[in-house]
């Protein structure tokens, strides 16, 4: 006895077998981001006065680039797997769904790659 329709069974339609490993991915980047943006808020509230040099000089530390590095890299991987998942199941015609994906990857690659330049920049006071 099988749980698949007789359409599903005509079709061949069933697991791509990808999809665990694309959910563990969002629930790890999902997990990730919680305490670096907590501690990122926290960051910013503690330099919100400061002045711009201030929070150059703070930006500059190692620890805070690291982890400002994790944070834009774990946000924009984040955004892209679940982007991909909305364009996957809302998106009917085919070339949409290739059009979506591809400036999907587009702007998330330059927003992560325009992240991660901005915070090596300061972090290595090429300003």
């Amino acid at each position: 006895m099988s749980l698949r329709s007789d359409l599903g069974r005509v079709k061949g339609l069933g697991s791509a077998k990808a999809g665990v490993h694309h959910w563990r991915l969002q629930r790890l980047t999902a997990l990730a981001l919680v305490p670096l943006s907590l501690w990122f808020v926290a960051s910013l509230m503690c330099v919100f006065k400061a002045s711009h040099a201030e929070v150059v000089q703070w930006v500059a530390q190692p620890h805070v680039t690291v982890l400002l590095l994790a944070l834009s890299i774990a946000l924009f991987w984040h955004l892209t797997l679940g982007v991909q998942v909305v364009i996957e199941d809302y998106v009917r015609t085919p070339w949409k769904q290739v059009v979506g994906q591809v400036l999907l990857r587009a702007g998330a690659g330059l927003g992560g790659l325009l992240a991660v330049v901005s915070i090596l920049k300061i972090s290595l006071g090429l300003n």
